[in-house]
């Protein structure tokens, strides 16, 4: 029996532990750094299928890292389980989390054949957080030669463009007055903030091709006849490399100055968790997943006809600035439904989503087997120690 062969019986195997926990992690979602459930369910699967498991890693509850075998080649493969608020698993976290595990699984099964260390790294917060940036700052990647995942998508393919991107709240502090009797008295935060969004729309006509701003009102006053003293939003901004992205946030900090002068409320800017990066995948580990993925029927049409890639950020692009990576996406069906939508929520479970899973297990461990069978990638990825 070949390693390929070997790795594939090892994931079929593990079918029915993958996907109760595929449904597990749907069933209770959790946002970024509290995914407690999740990332238990994960770590104690893994434990049961022979990984020797750290958690609390980087000094995150609900980060862990799992071994099996002690080769000269170690493979990482990132499992990801947190939810988005409101709408839950619409990014497939929970495909990501079972598929990873799947993966390590069936890698596990042939580590010693191929002198391999097989690594499942538990990164939680990839929405905004960035839980692999904090594993990365820790040092849980020094080892690591090559660390793989895939992303529920509507479609198969093979790279995104993956923005930097930053998380940040706007906060204007102004003063309470009766809006009728004596607003004269008061100084309107609601205002400070409406003009600095009036003089963002305008600027987003001269932003360059990749920027990208998205924000919303957390906090917009607590009753109409008070003139709002505080207001506070929530915004992520994006550019195609974290220089240009320093470059666009200078751009909007002038904005949102601007709402500060026009009315006297105070500017505090706070950044939320890590800044992301652009991501470089690596070509020749994404060769040998493409070749894994077509032999299990799946088709790169859009990829071959040149379509632009899709927009997305990812901790993961951190990784792959200090790691030989790859993040493809990996076909459901969703009925039309993109990420972020309850409709994609409701198609990462079910028949198609199982089917996804354990597909897409098989195809990152094969993608680690081809890699560590070739000599002269192998030869590259070891020099990274």
């Amino acid at each position: 029996m070949t390693a390929r062969d070997s790795a594939t019986l090892a994931v079929e195997d593990a079918r029915a532990d993958l996907l109760e926990l595929s449904h597990f992690i749907h069933a209770h979602p959790e946002l970024g750094y509290a995914e407690f459930e999740s990332a238990g369910a994960v770590a104690r699967l893994a434990e049961a299928h022979g990984f020797v498991v750290e958690r609390g890693a980087a000094g995150l509850a609900t980060a862990f890292r799992a071994t099996r075998g002690d080769g000269s080649l170690h493979v990482a493969f990132c499992a990801e389980y947190d939810a988005l608020p409101d709408v839950g698993h619409a990014c497939g976290h929970n495909i990501i989390a079972a598929t990873s595990l799947g993966a390590a699984i069936g890698l596990a099964a042939v580590a010693d054949q191929l002198d391999l260390t097989v690594v499942l790294l538990g990164t939680p917060s990839e929405e905004g957080g960035g839980g692999k940036i904090d594993l990365l700052n820790a040092g849980y990647f020094d080892d690591v030669h090559a660390a793989l995942m895939l992303h529920p998508w509507p479609n198969d393919r093979l790279d995104a463009a993956c923005l930097a991107v930053d998380h940040f709240d706007v906060r204007y502090e102004g003063r309470e007055a009766h809006a009728s009797a004596a607003p004269w008295e008061g100084v309107n935060a609601l205002d400070a903030l409406t003009i600095a969004q009036v003089a963002l729309s305008l600027a987003r006509q001269q932003f360059r091709p990749g920027d990208q701003l998205h924000g919303i009102v957390v906090d917009g006053g607590s009753a109409a006849n008070i003139i709002p003293s505080r207001v506070v939003g929530r915004y992520m901004a994006r550019s195609v490399t974290s220089a240009r992205l320093a470059e666009l946030r200078e751009r909007l900090h002038r904005c949102f100055r601007a709402g500060a002068v026009a009315t006297g409320a105070s500017l505090t800017i706070t950044e939320l968790g890590s800044s992301f990066s652009h991501m470089e995948s690596d070509p020749d580990i994404l060769r040998h997943y493409r070749v894994a993925a077509e032999r299990l029927g799946r088709s790169f049409e859009l990829d071959d006809a040149g379509e632009p890639p899709p927009t997305l950020s990812t901790d993961m692009a951190n990784v792959s600035l200090a790691v030989p990576s790859i993040h493809p996406l990996f076909a459901i069906p969703t009925g039309g439904a993109v990420n972020h939508q309850p409709e994609f929520a409701a198609a990462c479970v079910g028949e198609a989503a199982d089917h996804a899973v354990v597909q897409g297990a098989i195809a990152l461990a094969i993608t680690a087997v081809n890699v560590a069978q070739d000599d002269t990638l192998r030869t590259r990825l070891m020099e990274k120690t």
